[in-house]
């Protein structure tokens, strides 16, 4: 995964980012996604949303993903996500630099995620 950031977020302005991924969950290996995506913070709700343009190899088509995160107090998030062609959804817990994520993905199976930030 490789992001560049075009702008960052301001009071009336969304973030927007180019990069590149591994394609959607479930996607044979070796699939790459090219995406445009736009994000904003609700300044007085804990509430985030994201659009995209997204270029899939897999489907060699154009696709738009979204979502939204809410915030459930200071360490807990829950997602709700399409990824331009299916649901997931995600409950994170965040401590420090460490995230923890139970994943339901495309509503029919169960998986975990750990990330860091360094």
């Amino acid at each position: 995964m490789l992001t560049w950031f075009l702008l960052t977020e301001g009071d009336r302005r969304p973030a927007l980012f180019f990069g590149t991924s591994s394609d959607r969950i479930g996607s044979p290996a070796g699939e790459q996604s090219y995406f445009l995506t736009a994000s904003k913070h609700h300044p007085s709700r804990p509430v985030s949303a994201y659009v995209s343009l997204n270029y899939s190899e897999w489907d060699s088509d154009f696709n738009f993903p979204f979502g939204v995160e809410v915030a459930l107090g200071e360490q807990f998030s829950i997602r709700p996500m399409y990824d331009g062609q299916r649901t997931h959804l995600t409950l994170s817990y965040q401590k420090d630099r460490h995230s923890f994520t139970l994943l339901w993905v495309w509503l029919e199976r169960v998986g975990v995620a750990y990330s860091t930030r360094f």
